[in-house]
């Protein structure tokens, strides 16, 4: 029994008590980092880990909801086998909501961002044309079929767009790259859609311009040529920044 405790404790050092809740944090990203602690396993209850790391039981409390929120961790009270605080496989979700609040607080300069974008959607377009099945092709022919409904509206358009650009990144089969590129693509859909409505008269001939521009991506991918998928993405993008906003990235 004393050994097994032991082995509980081990790897669980005290942390010093100035901004304690995130010190706690840093010790369990220790313990994810070190291999000590994978997705499912279940953390010391809050009293002993308070205890394990000389802190009280609030810093624990306030480090687990920090976590929670961030979807690393899953909390479920009671007293059965899913109960407890374990570790969470952690959710695309939250790589797109950190950088949503990014964009949205202007962290980034969007040159940047859309620098990053075609950098991304350049695999994932390559990765599409080598990799994507005959349902994911039919999904994308689907949704451009929908972008060029005469009732698709400005914000409709926009959310069409988005899931044509996220079903290009989910069909390269690249889990990391793909996430990556629909957490920057989620989050422009606001900005894009304000640059959709400021462009006022001008906004007919521009959608033409996008609608055809999904076309050709499609085609590049249907004809399994990563190369022309690349380029097409790549020039579909730089051509609306510069619609939208006034602007070449160089």
């Amino acid at each position: 029994m004393a050994d097994s405790e032991t082995d509980d404790r081990a790897g669980w050092r005290p942390v010093a008590r100035a901004r304690t809740y995130e010190l706690v944090i840093d010790r369990i990203e220790e313990q994810i980092v070190s291999g000590q602690l994978g997705v499912g396993d279940r953390l010391p209850p809050e009293r002993d880990l308070a205890q394990m790391l000389g802190v009280s039981r609030a810093a624990v409390r306030e480090a687990f909801r920090a976590l929670e929120a961030q979807g690393v961790l899953r909390m479920a009270v009671g007293t059965g086998p899913e109960s407890g605080t374990t570790i969470a496989a952690l959710p695309s979700q939250a790589l797109t909501r950190l950088l949503r609040f990014h964009v949205a607080l202007a962290n980034f300069p969007m040159a940047d961002v859309v620098r990053a974008r075609i950098m991304l959607e350049r695999e994932s377009a390559r990765n599409a044309a080598q990799r994507a099945t005959e349902a994911d092709l039919d999904e994308l022919r689907a949704l451009l079929d929908e972008m060029d409904s005469p009732d698709c509206d400005r914000e409709r358009f926009n959310d069409l767009d988005t899931r044509f650009h996220v079903a290009i990144a989910e069909a390269g089969g690249n889990r990391l790259v793909a996430d990556m590129t629909i957490a920057i693509r989620e989050s422009l859909r606001r900005p894009l859609l304000a640059a959709f409505d400021e462009l006022g008269d001008e906004w007919s001939p521009i959608a033409d311009g996008l609608r055809h521009d999904h076309r050709l991506i499609h085609q590049a991918l249907l004809a399994r040529d990563a190369a022309a998928a690349e380029e097409q993405v790549e020039r579909h993008i730089r051509s609306f920044y510069r619609s939208a906003w006034l602007q070449d990235l160089g």
